[in-house]
This record gives C-alpha cells, sequence and structure tokens, in this order.
C-alpha cells in the first residue's frame, strides 16, 4: 500500500504541495444510484414532484457541489474545473435513478473526489425533494469509474458495480 499523501511525517492531517506537478488534462467519472418505491420513480418523471422537477434540481445541485468539493472536505484543493455534467437516468427494473457524474479540469491534481461529490449530493438531492412519498429509499453504489491524467495515468474500474 502506497504511504498516505495527506498526513506529515508525524501523523497530522496535511494538505499535499502540489506545486511541482505537471498541469495536465484530468478527468474523472464517478456513478451511484438511488433505489425508491416504483410510484416514487413515476412521480419523478412525471414532474409532478411537491418541490419541482427531481431532475433539473439534482442535475444542477451535483454540479454546484462539485465546484464546492473543496469547502467540504478538508483537504482537497480548490481547483478551477473546466467541465462537470451529471446525468440522470431512470431505471425502472431497480427502480431507479442511475446517476453518473463527469469532472474534468486542466491541473495539477485530480478531480476525482469532484465527481464522487457531484453524484454524492445529486443522489441526496433526489432524496430530499421524494422522502415525503417514499422515506425507504436507498442511495447505493458511489464509487469511481474511471480517471485519466497526472503522473499516474489512467485506471479504470475493473468490474461493473453490483446490481
Amino acid at each position: 500500500m502506497p504511504d498516505l499523501t495527506h498526513l506529515s511525517p508525524s501523523g497530522e492531517a496535511d494538505m499535499v504541495d502540489v506545486s511541482g506537478k505537471a498541469t495536465t488534462e484530468r478527468v474523472a467519472v464517478a456513478e451511484g444510484r438511488i433505489v425508491m418505491q416504483r410510484a416514487t420513480l413515476e412521480l419523478a418523471l412525471s414532474g409532478n414532484a411537491k418541490k419541482g422537477d427531481v431532475f433539473a434540481v439534482a442535475r444542477i445541485a451535483g454540479i454546484m457541489a462539485a465546484k464546492k468539493t473543496h469547502d467540504l472536505i478538508p483537504l482537497c484543493h480548490p481547483l478551477a474545473l473546466t467541465k462537470i455534467s451529471v446525468d440522470l437516468e431512470p431505471d425502472p427494473v431497480l427502480p431507479g435513478i442511475l446517476v453518473r457524474a463527469s469532472a474534468k479540469v486542466l491541473g495539477q491534481t485530480g478531480v476525482e473526489m469532484e465527481a464522487l461529490t457531484a453524484v454524492s449530493v445529486a443522489c441526496l438531492t433526489i432524496y430530499d425533494m421524494l422522502k415525503a412519498v417514499d422515506r425507504g429509499m436507498r442511495i447505493e453504489a458511489i464509487a469511481l469509474v474511471e480517471k485519466t491524467g497526472g503522473k499516474s495515468g489512467a485506471w479504470t474500474r475493473g468490474r461493473a458495480l453490483p446490481a
């Protein structure tokens, strides 16, 4: 296992100095899902949820969250993101909504946390908007799917997330 980079030699939390790293294009993709009752999914799809358009609000929340990741995760660097996308796909088989986020930057550190944060907050927003009708919803399987760029190069999840 590699050394943990966010600890000082004495074991204290320490923000990594990335000033010596090359600026490269870095992309990260994350995904997750929220499982709900079939009727709850139908309500979300109808656009008649009391709090408004579930898909539009969750997409915006995910994008905003990615931009604020450094405010939420203590040792993350603030990044000048060049692209964030949040895609939501209804899945009647679950039933639920699949959430996938992609983050991109030209920088000295990766964007994995931004993609993961976007997925997490989009799922939480869906929960918040629909909890009045389905408190039993489950947020599941939030994971990094792939990342490119930087010294460590490309990485892809070797297997699909559990169904």
